[in-house]
């Protein structure tokens, strides 16, 4: 499906300017994982313009946080060195989080694409349009997200990326209001009403 800057402005929140800078990256990345049909994609942008602050934020606001200083020391994330919680957090459009992360998206673009950098080594990379990005369609597709999606369960994508896993409260996910007033603007867009 091709992505316009109004359907990516409708599924994002962003502003026209924003639109013009991702349209051409996004949609590259979009194409590499065939995020490609109507729901797939509305359901990938409402997610992605929430986690990004609608388009303006590719490295997670640093307090820290509660939330952010329980960073540090998580195995479940790979941060086992001093240091790894801040240096690893949230980047990309769908803000990517942890040491494990960084390595595991590094080696599954890897697997698609040549001149990938080490993510592990140097996480800031993911700052940047095409890394963004594409981060953030390899995270969709590692986490089998078109199967949602396809079943039209956008509670379960929702779910599956604050989470990690589907749940059965419906709107638990962080920012899910947000997310689900993105989802009913771009379905208008992708003409899903």
């Amino acid at each position: 499906m091709l992505l316009t800057a109004a359907i990516l402005r409708a599924g994002s929140g962003c502003t026209p300017a924003r639109a013009a800078a991702w349209l051409v990256p996004l949609q590259a990345a979009l194409d590499v994982y065939a995020i490609d049909t109507p729901l797939r994609l509305s359901m990938f942008l409402a997610n992605v313009g929430h986690e990004s602050g609608r388009l303006v934020c590719v490295k997670e606001i640093w307090g820290p946080t509660v939330a952010q200083s329980r960073y540090e020391g998580r195995a479940d994330l790979g941060n086992i060195k001093p240091g790894d919680g801040k240096r690893f957090l949230g980047r990309g459009l769908i803000q990517l989080t942890g040491r494990d992360n960084a390595r595991a998206c590094r080696d599954g673009l890897r697997k698609v694409m040549p001149g990938v950098p080490d993510f592990e080594a140097d996480p800031t990379p993911l700052e940047q349009p095409k890394w963004a990005t594409l981060s953030a369609c390899w995270f969709w597709n590692s986490k089998g997200l078109d199967r949602w999606a396809d079943l039209g369960d956008f509670d379960g994508v929702c779910d599956v990326i604050n989470r990690g896993w589907k749940t059965t409260a419906l709107g638990d996910a962080n920012g899910y209001i947000e997310r689900l007033a993105l989802w009913k603007s771009v379905r208008v867009a992708v003409d899903l009403a």
